[in-house]
C-alpha cells in the first residue's frame, strides 16, 4: 500500500562489503531492500519480476522463505522489542529453527548482544522486559536478534532515525566489525552516515537507480548522473 514500486534495477553485491543506499524519500529504497528480503510476499497485489540471487540460488524459486530468513538478517526503523524477555527475543529465531539446548542458547545470547555492543548494558537484567529499553538498546537489541541465526547478509533500514548521534556512532562501530563476517546493505537517508559506513553507495531516484559506485569515485562527484551529485551536494 503507498510504497513506492522500482523499475530495471539491476546490481551485485559484493561478499563483506557495506553498500549504502541513499536518496529521497520514497525512491524505492526501502521497497529494494523488501523485494532483497522477500517482505513482498505478505503485500497484497505486489508484482516482482526478475530475480534476485544468494549464492547463485534465486530467492524466489521455492514458496518456503524459512532458509532465506535464515541467511538473511533484516533490522527495520523503529524497532519494536517482541512483548518478552531480552534473552528471550534474542534467541526467538534459534528457538523457532528448533534450538532447545539452554546452554547453547545462552551462549547465542551473550554472542550476539556483545556482537551488538549491548551486552554490558543488559547483562544483568536479560529476563528484563526488552520493551523497557530506551529506543536505542532496543535498535541494538534488534541487531542482536537479526544476528542470532548467524546471517550471511545483513539488511538495515533507516536505523539512525529513531536514535541519538552517540548510539548511531556505537551501531556504526559495530557494523564496520560485522562486515568482516558478513555482507551489510544499509538503506540511509543520511548522507554522511553513506559516505563513512559504505565501501560502494547506490543513489535511488524515483525507483530507477541513478549509480552505483564506490565511496570515494561517488564522493568525489565521479558519478553518471548530474542528480547523485546534486543529491549529495544538497540540492
Amino acid at each position: 500500500g503507498g510504497s513506492s514500486g522500482f523499475e530495471g534495477v539491476s546490481f551485485d553485491v559484493y561478499e563483506n562489503e557495506v553498500l549504502a543506499v541513499i536518496g529521497p524519500a520514497n525512491s524505492g529504497k526501502s521497497s529494494l531492500l523488501k523485494a532483497l528480503n522477500r517482505m513482498t510476499d505478505y503485500i497484497p497485489d505486489c508484482v516482482v519480476t526478475g530475480s534476485i540471487v544468494l549464492d547463485g540460488f534465486d530467492v524466489r524459486s521455492t514458496p518456503d522463505s524459512t532458509w532465506l530468513r535464515q541467511r538473511v538478517g533484516m533490522v527495520s526503523p523503529l524497532p519494536v522489542g517482541l512483548p518478552m524477555s531480552i534473552r528471550d527475543n534474542v534467541t526467538y529465531g534459534p528457538r523457532m529453527a528448533g534450538m532447545r539446548d539452554p546452554a547453547r542458547l545462552e551462549a547465542v545470547a551473550e554472542d550476539c548482544l556483545k556482537k551488538a555492543a549491548l551486552w554490558d548494558e543488559v547483562k544483568d537484567r536479560l529476563d528484563g522486559l526488552a520493551t523497557r529499553l530506551s529506543g536505542g538498546q532496543q535498535q541494538r537489541l534488534t541487531i542482536a536478534r537479526a544476528l542470532s541465526l548467524d546471517p550471511e547478509v545483513l539488511f538495515l533500514d533507516e536505523f539512525s532515525i529513531a536514535i541519538d548521534p552517540v548510539t548511531t556512532m556505537r551501531i556504526e562501530e559495530v557494523l564496520m566489525e560485522l562486515k568482516k563476517r558478513m555482507t551489510i546493505v544499509v538503506v540511509t537517508n543520511v548522507i554522511s552516515q553513506a559516505r563513512r559506513l559504505g565501501d560502494r553507495t547506490a543513489m535511488m531516484l524515483e525507483g530507477k537507480l541513478l549509480d552505483l559506485d564506490t565511496n570515494e569515485r561517488v564522493f568525489a562527484g565521479q558519478v553518471r548522473d548530474q542528480r547523485t551529485r546534486d543529491y549529495i551536494e544538497g540540492m
